[in-house]
């Protein structure tokens, strides 16, 4: 096997607080102790996982009342827990004002081997009970380790707006259909390829409950797919300019995908963050001036990759399609036979924009945008510009990895006749913590860049449509 580029190994556990388990309790007895509306919604949450729960509670509030006449698995007992009740419980769950009691519970419960958790009281509970996001199957589960229960309760908000109610029926579904799948007759990277078309279909249609036909249709998919010669697949993503929220959804779900991730230097390790934890990490960075990864290294991984059936993704700073490059790479996979998909980003010169706060166009003075590059595939300054059309004052122009060789664009601006005070920035690290911005004119730019000491990268703007700023 070719030997790969700078290959990284997955990072060890960052540490964690506490650790995060979904527990099925189906049948199983849950001893709860209290009688207020705390201990209710305990009771509640208990019984909807089927377990069979036992609440100790010498005056239950109504609501807790309620829900014992409404679930067949939850039984009331009108008085004090005592150490006897413990024994063959599952687990125990406590919601008490009373200092004494909780301490005894706790011990208790330690006694009998019973994992314990008390209402805001921490140091007397053995587990975190976190926000949830209710999709059952699909469950999510949100903690801050017993920190701010506030705070994971705005996060639970949050991703109740990302998780709409019929991923609940997607969910189910792939519960009822995993055993279809298993006895398909697909092998383990078919049913694999499966899965994963079942998930992109899912967020495509995402207002619609799936229906058996798709389960048919997604299985003839994964087989006609296992027939071919290229079992792998290779997706170009665009990780944006720097910021992780500007990387796109779809994005994302290619990142939680993969099995192995080849991405540049301009991509922060915010965003390999999101890559699943088991994909292998290679740097294939490009790096400006100095010792990089051949491009037909990177085309020949690729290849290879896919051709040993992995799912590969390629993440590119930016937009892939813009200087990126991908042209090379997309010929390579479909000449040996693979199709590759590619999911944009957003590039650096709408990042630029934003940094400023300037639209790039404007009906009065820039009805034209174009992008360039500043250098040529060897670092040398291009000379083979439309000058004419890169001095005229009615287009505004993205000026990519410009700093290097910004004093010679300047120059020969200039000499085409381009005014002294058209406006004109220098972006560095646009979208990120790091962003600043140099303003200046297309005469004076150069300098007052020098003056700096840049060392990320940089967006170049230029244009009348930029003078408010």
């Amino acid at each position: 096997m070719t030997r790969k580029p700078d290959e990284i190994s997955a990072d060890l556990m960052q540490p964690l607080a506490t650790l995060p388990v979904f527990y099925a309790l189906a049948g199983r007895r849950v001893l709860v102790i209290g009688g207020g509306e705390a201990a209710a919604w305990k009771v509640d949450l208990a019984a909807a996982t089927g377990a069979r729960v036992d609440v100790f509670a010498p005056a239950p509030c109504d609501k807790l009342r309620e829900i014992g006449a409404a679930r067949d698995n939850v039984s009331i007992h009108p008085r004090a827990v005592a150490p006897e009740d413990f024994a063959g419980a599952a687990m125990a769950l406590g919601a008490v004002e009373d200092d004494s009691l909780a301490r005894q519970a706790h011990q208790w419960a330690r006694a009998a081997g019973v994992p314990i958790n008390l209402a805001d009281r921490p140091a007397l509970s053995d587990f975190i009970m976190g926000a949830i996001v209710n999709r059952s199957p699909l469950v999510i589960g949100v903690s801050t380790g017993g920190a701010s229960p506030v705070f994971a309760q705005a996060v639970r908000g949050r991703i109740e707006t990302l998780v709409p109610a019929t991923f609940q029926a997607w969910a189910r579904a792939a519960q009822a259909w995993r055993p279809f799948v298993r006895t398909s007759g697909l092998d383990f990277l078919a049913r694999r390829d499966f899965w994963r078309r079942f998930t992109r279909l899912a967020f495509r249609d995402i207002e619609r409950a799936p229906q058996e036909d798709d389960r048919a249709a997604l299985i003839e998919e994964a087989r006609a797919g296992a027939k071919a010669t290229a079992r792998g697949r290779v997706t170009l993503v665009g990780a944006g300019p720097g910021d992780p929220e500007l990387l796109t959804l779809k994005g994302m779900r290619a990142l939680a995908g993969a099995d192995v991730v080849l991405f540049d230097d301009l991509v922060p390790a915010s965003i390999l963050d999101l890559a699943r934890r088991e994909a292998t990490r290679i740097n294939v960075g490009k790096r400006g001036y100095a010792p990089s990864v051949r491009q037909e290294e990177i085309s020949a991984l690729l290849v290879e990759l896919a051709r040993e059936g992995k799912n590969v993704v390629r993440l590119k700073g930016g937009d892939p399609l813009i200087f990126g490059r991908a042209n090379e790479e997309i010929a390579a996979l479909r000449e040996a036979g693979f199709s590759i998909e590619i999911v944009p980003g957003v590039t650096a010169a709408c990042a630029g924009g934003a940094a400023i706060g300037a639209s790039l166009t404007s009906r009065e003075t820039a009805r034209r945008l174009q992008f360039i590059t500043a250098h040529t595939k060897d670092g040398e300054f291009p000379e083979d510009f439309d000058w004419g059309a890169l001095a005229d004052e009615r287009a505004t122009t993205a000026v990519y990895m410009g700093n290097r060789t910004l004093p010679e664009l300047s120059r020969r601006l200039l000499q085409e006749g381009m005014s002294h005070d058209t406006p004109a920035f220098l972006i560095e690290r646009a979208s990120t913590p790091q962003e600043r911005v140099v303003k200046g004119t297309i005469a004076d730019l150069p300098s007052k860049a020098a003056e700096q000491t840049i060392v990320g990268p940089v967006m170049v703007l230029i244009g009348w449509a930029l003078a408010e700023n």
